[in-house]
């Protein structure tokens, strides 16, 4: 299989919304962000899927060697031999790919081996600026950049995209026993840890995840109101993910946050009804 065929069907595979934003791309940035996302997908399922710690970062340190074989010229892996084409004309810089890696280096090794837990929000932030915020700005200089404040633009939207992952994900997370909503917010709004792992419902649960709710609302209108009107047709890719990521959180607060025990989703036509009102309005 070509490197590109690889990191299509690792996309395709996924099953993600994202992928509703890149049929609309040039064929030189759709094969760019397609590579881009497959290397995000592979070091999210070592964390995600490698239940051995040990081995979990023997893996991670592998793709940490594998970036720096890229930027020497001597990828090895499908997914960085399909990157190797992208990184001179988007710019991409070595250290985004690092710090995602140290993103889900947390996953693994946070608090010694010990479950999956944030003290307060501004932990949980570091957390996310590295597996999306970063994440954002590497799939903002593909989509194009003319003005380098597009940057914190795109890095806000990717913390707003993480927020609404977590809400939706609780139930599937404290299944692995992994707890991202902050400990100061859970103690709050009188929410108990072990609440999340046994899917109990309850209307300090729903007033919680209300306020996690309002939260995400409120980055994604920050991250907007940053974006440069110069770059705003070129990034309606991350505009498109933004409408469908918004009314996903819609519908999770519709259906009275019940994360617990499902993940609420779109089926493939609403979204790709967004994606298209999205980009001809943008």
């Amino acid at each position: 299989m070509q490197p590109h065929d690889y990191c299509r069907a690792k996309t395709v595979a996924s099953g993600s919304s994202f992928y509703y934003s890149f049929r609309f791309l040039s064929p030189e940035r759709r094969r760019a962000i397609i590579a881009f996302y497959a290397f995000c997908r592979e070091v999210d399922d070592i964390a995600d899927e490698c239940h051995d710690a040990n081995l979990a970062r023997v893996k991670l340190a592998w793709w940490r060697d594998e970036i720096a074989r890229l930027y020497a010229g001597k990828p090895e892996h499908p997914v960085t031999q399909a990157l190797a084409e992208a990184i001179k004309p988007f710019n991409l810089p070595q250290d985004a790919f690092e710090q995602i890696i140290d993103g889900m280096e947390m996953d693994v090794d946070f608090a010694n081996g010990q479950p999956v837990r944030y003290p307060d929000f501004k932990a949980l932030r570091l957390y996310c600026h590295r597996v999306a915020g970063v994440v954002g700005e590497v799939a903002a200089a593909i989509f194009g950049i003319t003005d380098r404040a597009t940057l914190k633009y795109a890095n806000k939207l990717g913390l707003a995209f993480q927020l609404t992952n977590i809400i939706r994900d609780v139930g599937e997370d404290a299944r692995r026993d992994r707890i991202y909503l902050p400990a100061d917010e859970l103690a709050r709004f009188g929410v108990a840890g072990a609440d999340l792992l046994q899917a109990r419902m309850s209307d300090n649960f729903r007033r919680l995840m209300a306020f996690q709710t309002e939260r995400a609302r409120q980055t994604y209108d920050e991250a907007l109101a940053l974006l440069p009107a110069i770059d705003r047709k070129a990034q309606r890719p991350g505009l498109i993910m933004a409408a469908i990521y918004r009314t996903l959180l819609d519908e999770i607060q519709a259906d009275g946050f019940q994360v617990l025990d499902r993940r609420t989703s779109l089926t493939p036509l609403r979204k790709l009804w967004l994606a298209w009102r999205t980009w001809i309005r943008s």
